[in-house]
């Protein structure tokens, strides 16, 4: 396969947010011809935008990818903690299986050479706590709605581009971060912006292991996949250059504020007891568990590197955090 050379056509799905923004910005600071594809009206400088379909089965998307050469679709029904539908399953289905169908398929027909699908390491599971971390060629084991729908969507994805001589990669990010980031990363970058809340959560004893990743290092190896001539493993991981602990992760973003924080301590097993009486199980895993990811194979097969260390990343998502 030739190079990925700049001034190649690239559609951007989910270009209006989190991630699709800062892949956007990242690919045209490459040079390439982007097209932005985004429900919500957005600002995209160097860019061209167009309004995208609803993300589903009857999604008409060939006059978008016409003359396109690479496709990253970043837009998906993301996961929630608080979920509302009776059966989200059937949802995350209708728009990360089927939606993804749609695209893969019009970019098929329209000679679109490589297929860019951002996926999650939640198709590889929940936690890495009794085994080695996670690696691309595991068997996959998702367990919530959202990662079974990423996976199949994986699956339908692979098969449309083995009949059809496109090269699919799907690429499973870990725990993304940076300033915009919602939720839990969100929530913690607040508390470590103002010291001493954190100081209530006994979170000291707490040694596991979790990866992340800062959605510009995420952006700079999208970069790098887009300009790889290929060819490319089916699936990749990412990761930031270090994994650290909950409390170590939680004292690290109170420094990048401005704060030093010395953390409570329980035991974790207790902790674990309390959240599962509570109903909040899930919870206690993201704070108590491990999840690690071995993205070796991905930088050996780009010679890349993240190019943001994780305390330049910390302090990006608290920077964030402090201007909302």
């Amino acid at each position: 396969m030739t190079p990925i050379a700049p001034g190649m056509r690239i559609i951007v799905t989910g270009a209006s947010g989190f991630v699709g923004q800062r892949i956007v910005a990242r690919l045209v600071a490459a040079g390439h011809n982007v097209v932005a594809a985004t429900r919500q009206p957005g600002c995209f400088p160097g860019a061209n935008q167009c309004v995208a379909p609803d993300l589903g089965p009857d999604a008409d998307w060939s006059s978008i990818v016409h003359n396109a050469d690479i496709v990253v679709h970043a837009a998906a029904r993301v996961h929630v903690m608080h979920e509302r539908e009776r059966n989200p399953l059937a949802v995350f289905r209708h728009v990360n299986v089927e939606g993804t169908r749609a695209l893969a398929n019009a970019a098929a027909q329209a000679g679109v050479r490589r297929f860019l699908f951002i996926s999650s390491i939640k198709v590889n599971g929940e936690h890495t706590d009794d085994r080695m971390p996670f690696a691309p060629d595991d068997a996959p084991a998702p367990i919530d709605p959202y990662g079974v729908s990423k996976h199949e969507a994986e699956v339908a994805l692979s098969q449309i581009g083995d009949a059809n001589g496109m090269e699919t990669v799907a690429i499973r990010p870990v725990l993304i971060h940076g300033a915009g980031v919602k939720g839990n990363m969100a929530s913690f970058a607040r508390l470590a912006a103002r010291g001493w809340p954190l100081r209530f959560l006994p979170l000291g004893a707490v040694k596991n292991r979790r990866s992340l990743v800062h959605v510009d290092n995420l952006a700079d190896m999208i970069a790098a996949v887009v300009a790889h001539p290929g060819p490319l493993p089916k699936v990749m991981l990412i990761r930031d250059d270090e994994s650290p602990s909950t409390p170590e992760l939680l004292q690290r973003m109170a420094y990048a504020a401005g704060k030093k924080v010395r953390l409570a301590k329980l035991p974790p097993q207790w902790l674990s007891a309390a959240a599962r009486g509570a109903g909040r199980a899930a919870i206690a895993t993201r704070l108590l568990g491990s999840l690690e990811v071995d993205d070796s194979t991905t930088r050996a097969a780009l010679g890349w590197r993240p190019p943001m260390t994780l305390d330049a990343g910390l302090a990006d998502t608290i920077a964030g955090s402090t201007r909302r």
